[in-house]
């Protein structure tokens, strides 16, 4: 196993920045970089007290980052606008989730990051009515084989990525946070029904607070692809504290994930987050959460996994097993998502295709 990556002892304790060395400095930005925490490391620095000690080169990459996700944000801010007049064209309220669910309910979650699309979630019902409101405000359908058209409508959770055409925005249209197909199958209707409206934003609404820290978990750990593994983690971080001070979480936080079949996922998120981040859970809580752990063997498997899919995407936080690790999790995720029979024949067409691509 490697050591322990700069980047990760300076999200625990951002202070100790203040007494890198230049050469620790160049690899820290460098691994923030790869990991898309660059604007998260610049306002920590800011906050920490650390930012008016550090040389001019190093806050000159710091600001620079602070602009682009002060951009981001502003982008963010647009589209959920033009987003939600599409939506109410068709009656339909607008449920952010993810990045733009964190900058509408202003969380720290929210503060430092890069976003690349906005999520949202819609009644299945009135899926197709979602996708024609958005299309009459400029949005257009992605994916247009007929293959990738039924993967996406009969067997995942949201329909082709939408892009707008003239500023190239891209809408994911969710009707669940997993696939039709996967194992574990979260009622959206009790989802739908906790969500809450934003007082300051009439006809936006967000997750309840436990459903969107179990959605990001679920995001996370059923994610094939874990460039951005570290980023979410943080994300993870940033709601578990910041909504610990709520009256009962971290009791209903467990609860509701059992009822939501994501008991496994709670988890998971609760033991990387503490173990990698030092995030504070209390011990009942990891406890409560343990009754979903898997047996020992493969919980001592998952660890060396993830402790190393979860790093920056850096060749100074990797070893001779992280490729390894992230291919394992990335066939798991696949498994997680379809059934046997049905996730063969969707390998052997991906296969033929690449085949052509080749031809």
């Amino acid at each position: 196993m490697i050591a322990e990556p700069v980047i990760l002892k300076v999200l625990r304790n951002p202070q100790s920045a203040a007494v890198l060395a230049p050469a620790d400095w160049d690899l820290l930005l460098r691994q923030a970089r790869a990991a898309r925490l660059l604007g998260r490391l610049a306002l920590l620095m800011r906050e920490h007290g650390v930012a008016h000690s550090l040389p001019q080169q190093i806050n000159m990459h710091l600001e620079g980052a602070l602009v682009v996700a002060a951009r981001h944000r502003v982008a963010v801010e647009w589209e959920i606008g033009q987003i939600k007049k599409a939506l109410d064209s068709a009656g339909l309220p607008l449920i952010l989730l993810k990045g733009a669910a964190y900058v509408a309910a202003d969380l720290a979650a929210a503060r430092g990051r890069s976003f690349s699309d906005v999520d949202i979630l819609v009644p299945k019902a009135r899926i197709n009515q979602a996708e024609a409101a958005l299309m009459m405000h400029g949005w257009g359908g992605s994916h247009h084989n007929a293959y990738d058209q039924r993967y996406y409508r009969e067997w995942m959770h949201e329909l082709p990525p939408m892009q707008h055409g003239k500023r190239l925005t891209v809408i994911d249209v969710h009707h669940a946070i997993l696939p039709e197909t996967a194992a574990s199958k979260p009622d959206s209707a009790k989802l739908l029904a906790a969500a809450r409206a934003l007082p300051e934003r009439p006809g936006v609404m967000v997750l309840q607070p436990v459903d969107m820290v179990i959605h990001s978990a679920c995001h996370l750990f059923h994610e094939e692809e874990l460039d951005k593994g570290l980023r979410d983690l943080t994300d993870l971080d940033a709601l578990l504290r910041g909504f610990s001070a709520e009256p009962d979480f971290w009791q209903r936080l467990v609860r509701r994930a059992n009822e939501l079949d994501l008991g496994r996922v709670l988890f998971y998120a609760l033991r990387y987050a503490s173990r990698l981040l030092h995030t504070p859970v209390p011990e009942e809580a990891i406890h409560a959460a343990a009754a979903a752990a898997p047996a020992r063997p493969l919980l001592a498997v998952m660890d060396a996994l993830y402790c190393r899919a979860l790093m920056a995407p850096h060749a100074s936080c990797s070893d001779w097993l992280s490729g390894p690790a992230r291919r394992t999790l990335f066939v798991r995720a696949h498994w997680l998502r379809m059934p046997p029979g049905l996730l063969a024949r969707h390998l052997a067409h991906k296969a033929a295709v690449a085949m052509k691509g080749e031809e």
